[in-house]
This record gives C-alpha cells, structure tokens and sequence, in this order.
C-alpha cells in the first residue's frame, strides 16, 4: 500500500467533541465511583484476598475510561493547541479527573498505611497487579494526609497544570520569520529547525538565531512560568512531602535508585571530553576556516546532501529493517498506519516535535511527527514506532502495568533507530555515504546522552538557585556556564544560547524526564553490544525485557539482563563504546570531503561532485509519555 501523510484518527476513542459517547464516558466514571466509595468501610487488614482483587479491577475499570477520556482531550489539544475547544474539554477532564482521584484516595491511602504481613499476603494473590501495588507503598514516608492529599490535587488544575498548558499554548504559536532563498517566510518551529541541518553556515545560524529572536523577547514570561513551576515542586515535594532533594521524587516515580542516576551523571560528567574531541575532529569536516565550529554547526552534515525522502519510502524503509530485524516487530508497527493513529502532516498549531502516546494495553498507540523528509525525521518515525511497539508487546499487562517506567521506555524507540541505522550501512557501499552516517551516529549520541545530562545537571542548579531567590537572568547565566562546561573549547558559543533553556519543553512539564533519554541510549549501547555478540538468540531476551513494560521494577527487569545499573562500569561501557567510534572517524581521511569542505566555507568549489547519500539520525523530540522536542535543537 501507498502510505500518505495524514491527520490522525480519534474516532476510536470518541467520535467529536459534543457526542453522546464522550459525555456517557463522563457519566459512567461518576456512577462507577459512586459504587467505589461503598468499599470504603470494607477495606480491613484481614480482607478476603478474593475480595480485594475484585476491588482492584473495579479500580482499573474506572481508570480506563479516564485514560481514554484524558487521551482523546490531550491528543486534541496537541494536534491543535489554539483549537478553543479542544482547550476546553482537557480543562474540563483536567478537573474532573482530579476530583474523580479525591474521592478514590481512600483506597491508595489506606493501602499504603496497611501492614507488611497483609500487605505481602493480598500482594500474592494479585497477579498482575503487585507491581502497581508494591509501587504505591513506595510513596508511603511522602504521603500526606487524605484532605491535604486533596488539596494537592485540585491545586495542581488551576496551578502547575495550568502553566504547563499556558507555556505549550503560548510557545506553539509562534511563527518564526527566516529568509529561505532571498525571501522572507515565515514557519513553524519543526520547519525552522530543520535548517540547523543545512549545509550553508549562514542558514544554520540564522535558524538559531530566529529562534532565540522570539524566545528572548517572551523570556522574562517564560521564565517567570518556569521559576512558579519550581517553586511549586519544591513546596510540595520537599517541604511538604519530605523528599531530600529536588530530582528525588522523579526517582521514585521512575523506580530507579538515585545511586543508580547519580553514577550516571556523574559518568556522563567524566566522559564530556570524548564529545569535545569530536566538535574539534568535526571542524575538520565541515570546512570551518577558523578550525573551530560555532554552537550553530554541531548538527551540521560533513558532506553536501539535499536527499529527502517521500513518506511512503520512509515508511516503507523503517517496516523494512523492523521486518528484517524481527517480523513481529515490523507488523506491529504497520499497525499503526493500517488503523490511523499517526498524525505525520506540519500544520500551524500542531505541537511541534514527535511523540507516542498509548492509551489503553489492547488499543494501538498514536504517534506523532512533523514529517519534512529528511533522514533524520526518518529515524525519528524508527524512534517513534519503537515506543509503540514497546506497549502494544505489554499488551497482556494490566492498565496499571503495562507502561514501562520512563528510563526503560527509551529502550525500544532507541533500539529502533540502531536497527534502521544498522542496515543502512550494511546496504551501502559508498563509503561517503557510509562515513555521513557515522557521523551522524554520533551527532545522535550527543543530542540523546550528554546533551540531556546536562540538562538535567541544569534543572538540578535551577531548582537550587530558584530557592534563592535567583532572577531569570541568573537562571539564563547559569545556563550559558552549564554550555560552557559541556562544550569546553571545542567550539565557539555565542552569548544568545543563554535563552536556549526556555525553549525546552520537558523541564517545564516533567521536571528531570530529560536523564531518561542519556539512560535509555547508554543502556541501548550495552544491549546492542549483546545483540552483535549473540545473534539470534539475543532477540527472545529483549523482546522479554519489552514484553515486562511497567510489571516489575526496572532495575529488576535490567538485572535479568545482566546489568547493574548502580555500577557506574556499566555506564562507563557505553561511552567506552562512542570513544571507539570517534577513534574510528579521527582515522577516515578528511580529504574525502573535500568537495563539502569547500562549499561548506563559502567558497567555490574548483569540480562540481554529485554524491548520492542516505542522511540518518533523530530530529527533535517532544512528549507526554511525552517522549521530547527540546534534544537536538
């Protein structure tokens, strides 16, 4: 079949906005709680075990259709945020759901305070839900009491919730003015960025700098939104629910050790050099004449390519490595296609970048992109796909477990694009074309791991500095030094990039999500390492680790695997294996580009060579399960 770029279906989950069907979903929510809190004077230590599953599969019944409820608004707000209905119905389900969760907090609240031995006992006889259940108790020393856990909740509607719409309503509509050909147009943010991949310096940086131009002016406001968001996090997180530090509550909703995140940053710390090396090596490449690239060119191609590609070939590339990889792999993907759940078009208003967002075990994923055609969206659509087949492989878990936690849900949306990327280069013989996308390999590697580290590292000052009091204008200095520190002098960076953090959508909507790309990427490095080592008999174990979405606790999941992720040796492996590759590019001769040396310098070139190339690696991302938009930009 030939695939199109399209708008993506919703009916499967309401068929518009004023039907019957969605305002029923409403209605049975209501009378399935009003049901629920008959249970409340039931819920002893010594209950029936039969009796508390039955409670936990009414719990699940109600959380279905809120699932679906908060899908079909958040999937309309994305597909368009200045659509004054789609504002209005997640406004609607925003606090309806949050005073939905009031009324069912008994339950959480009196599991979390029942005692070990009960508590083990009903654990055992609930199958596939123990995970969710043993996950809860975890929060019990955070745990407030039930009117202030209700406070929390209806604040967070008009409060922290709300900014994070306001910020995605303000910042998608922007229109971003840059001359394309002598002419002045005006574009959305997906097709501004696009040209930080051009192979002209003076379009790279002027891509940036049409940016910053509209960010700076909004940054004072932007910046206030975010300092709220902080100071919110902090109240409640470690003044009223005793969290020791800042990124420790997003720890624990990943359920990982902070021995185990704090052995990666610190990994990542150690490792900056490497990323340095190749900025210089990159200069080389790229024909800068000072021998040093700007921030504006670390993206930049180390050869001349215009290749774009139709969306039916980068679907149909994508099933094919899927395909050759695992057939199952590649029909779940189709499915995505096959029942519209893709959203591929650029339209003004869409919320830019891409994500996968999954709803319900049995039903297919939505997946969005900003599809332009160049090999990186290509891999994006790989990166994508991934996420989608990492939970339609849980498919047999409960509501509550078949989400995989936020590091683990990087693996298969990376894994993917190393599989797409891996059969590109088994396939080409050019070898310029072979050393473009080794190249672009690590540009990947940079945007997914050190990039998001020290994002994280930032949000970890910014919370600090927010505390006191800090200005927007330290918040953006702050920024620039943590530039500073990560690039070294392996480029020159300009002043402007301070703005650069009030364009990252994750710090504002999921504080510390950022550390969960720089977790998944290095873990995928490790994993592949297995892969190219065992073969075929490497795939049941990963499929198995996909297949556990959120059942267990993801360091239990990774053990099974053979990975301690406390151990920073094991960190230190993945970058080990990007040291390798940058050895591997340092020892390609650099005259082999002669031809993209000159162009890429502005100046002309003496012999016109058409070289035929395959350009792969990830465009910016964007997520709610959000998976980002902020990585390469």
């Amino acid at each position: 079949m030939a695939y199109k770029l399209s708008k993506w279906d919703l009916s499967p989950l309401y068929p518009g906005y004023e039907s019957a069907e969605l305002q029923s979903a409403f209605d049975m929510i209501e009378e399935q709680v009003t049901s629920f809190e008959g249970v409340r004077n039931k819920l002893t230590p010594d209950m029936p075990a039969d009796q508390f599953v039955d409670i936990l599969k009414a719990s699940e019944a109600t959380t279905r259709i809120g699932n679906k409820l908060y899908s079909f608004a958040g999937l309309s707000f994305t597909a368009d945020t200045q659509d004054q209905k789609a504002q209005a119905l997640q406004a609607r389900v925003l606090q309806f759901l949050a005073e939905i969760e009031n009324r069912i907090l008994f339950f959480s609240l009196w599991w979390k305070e029942l005692d070990e031995a009960n508590a083990k006992r009903l654990m055992e006889a609930s199958g596939d839900y123990r995970y969710y259940l043993e996950a809860m108790r975890l929060y019990k020393p955070h745990t407030l009491s039930e009117a202030e856990e209700k406070i929390v909740n209806l604040k967070n509607v008009t409060g922290v919730s709300a900014l994070g719409n306001l910020y995605d309503s303000i910042t998608n509509r922007y229109v971003f003015k840059m001359k394309v050909n002598g002419k002045e147009k005006e574009m959305t943010a997906s097709e501004l960025f696009s040209f930080r991949y051009s192979t002209d310096p003076k379009v790279r940086a002027e891509s940036y700098q049409s940016q910053f131009k509209v960010y700076a002016e909004d940054g004072p406001i932007l910046g206030q939104i975010y300092q709220t968001i902080l100071r919110d996090w902090h109240n409640e997180n470690v003044n009223l629910r005793k969290f020791k530090n800042s990124i420790a509550p997003r720890n624990l909703n990943n359920d990982i050790p902070e021995e185990a995140v704090e052995a990666l940053l610190s990994v990542a710390r150690k490792n900056v050099g490497i990323f340095q090396r190749y900025f210089r090596m990159k200069a080389k490449y790229v024909g800068i004449p000072s021998g040093k690239i700007r921030r504006y060119d670390i993206y930049a191609p180390v050869a001349a390519s215009k290749k774009t590609y139709a969306w039916d070939e980068a679907v149909t590339m994508v099933l094919d490595a899927f395909n050759a990889f695992e057939p199952k792999i590649a029909d779940l993907a189709k499915r995505v296609f096959d029942e519209s759940r893709i959203d591929s078009e650029i339209r003004k208003g869409k919320r830019g970048g891409a994500f996968c967002w999954s709803v319900l075990p049995e039903m297919t994923p939505y997946v969005l992109v900003n599809y332009q055609g160049t090999g990186r969206e290509v891999a994006t659509l790989a990166h994508e796909l991934g996420h989608a087949i990492h939970a339609m492989l849980a498919s047999h878990h409960t509501t509550f477990t078949f989400h995989s936690s936020l590091p683990l849900a990087e693996t298969a949306s990376t894994f993917a694009e190393m599989v797409l990327i891996d059969k590109l280069l088994a396939e080409e013989k050019d070898e310029s074309v072979r050393r473009d996308i080794l190249f672009k390999q690590m540009d990947d590697a940079y945007a997914t791991i050190m990039r998001q580290s020290y994002f994280a590292l930032f949000e970890k000052t910014a919370h600090e500095l927010v505390q006191k009091n800090a200005s927007v204008d330290d918040l953006s200095n702050a920024y620039l030094e943590n530039l500073k520190e990560q690039f070294g002098d392996s480029l020159d960076l300009s002043d402007e990039f301070k703005w650069e953090w009030v364009g990252i959508p994750h710090i504002y909507q999921v504080p510390f999500y950022v550390y969960a790309y720089a977790f998944g990427q290095l873990l995928v490095l490790a994993l592949y390492q297995q892969f190219k080592a065992e073969g075929e008999s490497f795939k049941p174990k990963y499929l198995r680790i996909l297949s556990a979405g959120g059942s267990e606790a993801p360091e239990k999941i990774l053990s099974e695997a053979g990975i301690n992720i406390r151990d920073p040796k094991f960190w230190q492996g993945g970058f080990d294996v990007l040291e390798k590759l940058v050895n591997e590019l340092e020892k390609l001769p650099v005259a082999a580009s002669k031809n993209a040396k000159a162009k890429l310098a502005g100046k002309k070139s003496a012999k016109k060579v058409a070289v035929k190339k395959k350009v792969v690696a990830r465009s910016p991302k964007g997520k709610k399960a959000a998976k980002s938009k902020a990585k390469k930009k």
